[in-house]
């Protein structure tokens, strides 16, 4: 497939810094013996469009028997976005879902109104060393989606558009930009990509989304003369033209953005939601630890621990 021909891959960067909104420097959080680099929520931002967490996991390395192991936890009111550079690791979850995930693939799990999911390094991973690199958002839905039932879809490699130009790479994972859309159902317009910059080359932000972001996962970025470094969350004013240009070295970029939600949302633990009521109610049911009758179930062939409730 071939870059949008209505963009001008060497269009002059006329934007200045005013039209960076925030700029974001991740915390290091552990998940489940594992570190990762959160850079949403954020104290001046919690959503970028609809996109309400985001996380870089790694780059890592395992020695042989050792992996990640994020035991069974439930979910409300949002939708996780699981996206590799390398390595791999196994998705299950309270639908019956059992799959493997590799690079350039995308699973995409609506919590709704209740989910629980597990992710681990397989046993067949541990038996060698492994590696692993990957970024995991959360998207919060809409108020009047937060109650659906809960679904998963997973998209491989082929299944998303890639785009190609001079010395740019673009891999649509979500929504629509760029003159494509991924196959992924989403609930709000929304966009996210995985973008790769040889040195020196240029790209144009989607214009067509009320909000956007760019995180840089490798290499480094110019942005109106201005260079941010690897782990660093631009922000951008609503309607500014952005162009981003790759450092010396080349660049990795997720591009990231959509509509913004009707107002902030609630966040406790892995619960998401417009209402403080569903948050408490969902912290209950995960306590009371009822699998067979209550809001959560366990993930089939997952069953043996879970996550307690802080």
């Amino acid at each position: 497939m071939s870059w949008n021909p209505t963009l001008d891959p060497v269009m002059p960067d006329t934007t200045s810094l005013d039209a960076i909104d925030t700029v974001i420097i991740p915390r290091a959080r552990d998940l489940g013996g594992f570190e990762v680099r959160r850079a949403l929520p954020a104290p001046k931002r919690q959503m970028v469009g609809p996109f309400i967490f985001f996380d870089q996991a790694g780059p890592a390395e395992f020695i042989t028997g050792k992996g990640v192991d994020v035991r069974p936890h439930p979910h409300i009111g949002l939708g996780t976005v699981t996206y590799l550079y390398k390595g791999k690791f196994e998705h299950r979850d309270s639908l019956g879902t059992h799959q493997m995930i590799y690079p350039g693939e995308v699973n995409w799990m609506v919590a709704g109104k209740g989910v629980t999911h597990s992710e681990r390094t397989s046993e067949q991973t541990r038996r060698a060393p492994s590696n692993l690199f990957g970024i995991q958002t959360w998207i919060a839905m809409p108020e009047d989606r937060e109650d659906d039932a809960p679904m998963f879809e997973h998209h491989g490699r082929d299944a998303l558009p890639l785009l190609e130009a001079e010395g740019k790479e673009v891999r649509l994972i979500l929504g629509s930009a760029w003159g494509e859309r991924a196959p992924v159902r989403m609930m709000s317009e929304t966009f996210y990509a995985d973008v790769i910059l040889q040195a020196g080359a240029k790209i144009p932000m989607p214009d067509n989304h009320e909000d956007r972001g760019l995180y840089v996962s490798e290499g480094s970025v110019t942005i109106a003369g201005d260079t941010f470094e690897a782990g660093r969350m631009m922000v951008f004013r609503p309607g500014d033209a952005i162009t981003v240009t790759a450092g010396p070295q080349g660049a990795r970029l997720m591009a990231l953005g959509g509509e913004t939600m009707n107002g902030p949302r609630h966040i406790w633990w892995n619960f998401v939601s417009s209402s403080r009521d569903k948050i408490e109610e969902a912290k209950q049911a995960w306590a009371a630890g009822d699998w067979e009758s209550g809001l959560f179930r366990l993930p089939p062939g997952d069953t043996d621990e879970f996550t307690p409730l802080p």
